[in-house]
């Protein structure tokens, strides 16, 4: 059999594996800057009302009680003993669990009511987002079983606190594609609060037991936006396409030997790998904005790895078709020196979370994007530390806790849920972080009960196997 044929072969059987005619066609030249095909699954199940996600998460544990669940009770109870009543013999981290005495502290800072709903929310840290008061959703009722930071940060991202488990870029990739080519479906960058905090691994945003290809794809601030994406000095375009048919070739045959699925994720990644050698210099290069753009994320947005700088190219990333960004903002783990550590992490995330949704609104975007803007848990009402000080902190806690989401199918300016008088225990309208994820594959078209794989006799999906709902009073 000759070389032209063995390749069409392979191709022919990886369009069967990976589900779509289109895949027989990767590697012709006519068909390279061609959007990729949809998904396996053959989604969304029903019409979207979202194309995209940007997804801002704030590692570490967002203070909920300090930024927006405000309660004017709480400084009455200031300095007095969290009730047992309230705690309910609550699991404890290691790092409170052996005080003697659980202090409430209330917020050292200003609220005040904004947008036509007269929302609370915190206005001396929050001073920018309080301007879009009546463009997001604030659900105040988010909770989670998972009390540490690693398996709360893989709980709210795979829908398992277990390692290995399908990140929620992956899944968007693997069920509806991308309608380009020549990115990623799932990018992540990272960018760092008032400390480096906790630390992330790559499983966060990996494919798990999807195809490899569907892993997100990390951009850095330093050097190649993606490791590798420069030729060696002397290798040219049209070397580096004859070195990628032949290794078309090779792997084509030992695909018909082995009959290996990751062996048509591979050729797809080189392929995109060689298409983003030519698109990321440009989405990475924001010279062609405009000044003002700048201006609105504010004064760190031309610094490259910032929060700011991230929003923008979040957004860049979004106008070209990118299905799922995900930025990880980390330090908001304050154990201590909360006052002044909280504040330099809303200093740097603030205004270009604010700037983000009103750019995505101008531009006609934010109808069809849903921005997730939260952590994956939020803190105590009781300090730790010296509480007559601005050297207190408060412990993780993940009963209760605020997320914001804004567009793509989500009700603008609206409050969701309740908190009892500690902010500690949800009385009215409880959201799992499943429910939110499962209400944010709705908005994409996804059922998410239907939306699941097998991994050795089970059926594996984001949204676990515990009842995750859609919430509808959340979505328009």
């Amino acid at each position: 059999m000759s070389s032209e044929l063995k390749r069409r072969k392979f191709l022919g059987g990886a369009s069967s594996l990976m589900g779509t005619a289109a895949f027989a066609k990767l590697l012709s030249a006519e068909t390279r800057a061609a959007a990729l095909p949809p998904g396996p699954l053959g989604l969304p199940h029903f019409t979207p009302k979202a194309k995209r996600v940007i997804y801002l998460f704030l590692a570490g544990g967002p203070s909920h009680i300090d930024l927006f669940d405000y309660k004017p009770a709480l400084k009455e109870i200031d300095g007095q003993p969290l009730p047992e009543s309230v705690r309910r013999g609550q699991r404890l981290t290691t790092m409170t669990s052996g005080q003697k005495e659980f202090l409430c502290v209330a917020p050292r800072f200003n609220f005040e009511r904004c947008g036509e709903r007269g929302t609370w929310i915190n206005t001396d840290l929050l001073p920018h987002l309080s301007t879009v008061a009546d463009d997001i959703t604030i659900i105040r009722s988010m909770h989670t079983e998972a009390i540490n930071h690693d398996p709360a940060i893989t709980y709210i991202n795979t829908g398992s606190q277990q390692h290995g488990r399908p990140s929620f870029g992956s899944w968007i990739s693997y069920g509806l594609g991308s309608p380009n080519s020549n990115l990623p479906a799932y990018v992540v960058m990272i960018s760092v609060g008032w400390a480096a905090g906790q630390a992330l691994y790559t499983r966060l945003w990996g494919s798990g037991c999807l195809p490899s290809r569907h892993q997100g794809v990390q951009f850095r601030s330093v050097g190649d936006p993606v490791l590798y994406l420069s030729d060696p000095a002397g290798l040219g375009r049209e070397t580096r396409r004859r070195m990628l048919d032949g290794l078309a070739d090779l792997n084509g045959q030992k695909y018909e030997r082995t009959g290996d699925p990751e062996i048509a994720a591979r050729i797809a990644q080189y392929e995109m790998a060689f298409r983003m050698q030519m698109s990321v210099p440009g989405l990475m290069d924001t010279s062609d904005e405009p000044e003002s753009t700048f201006k609105m994320y504010g004064p760190d947005a031309k610094k490259k790895g910032t929060f700011a700088s991230n929003c923008i190219l979040a957004r860049r990333m979004a106008e070209r078709g990118v299905p799922f960004v995900q930025l990880f903002h980390r330090g908001w783990d304050q154990h201590g020196t909360l006052p002044k550590d909280l504040k330099k992490n809303t200093d740097s995330s603030d205004q270009p979370a604010a700037a983000l949704i009103k750019d995505l609104k101008q531009r006609g975007m934010l109808e069809d994007t849903v921005v997730v803007f939260g952590g994956e848990f939020g803190r105590t009402i009781y300090g730790q530390g010296d509480l007559t000080k601005d050297t207190y902190g408060r412990d993780h806690h993940g009963r209760c806790f605020t997320t914001v989401v804004a567009g793509g199918g989500f009700k603008p300016g609206i409050d969701y849920g309740e908190t009892d008088d500690h902010c500690y225990n949800i009385v009215k309208d409880p959201v799992h972080i499943n429910d939110l994820n499962a209400s944010v594959l709705h908005c994409l078209g996804i059922d998410h009960e239907k939306f699941s794989v097998k991994q050795q006799g089970l059926d594996v999906r984001l949204t676990g196997v515990d009842g995750a709902k859609i919430i509808r009073g959340l979505l328009r």
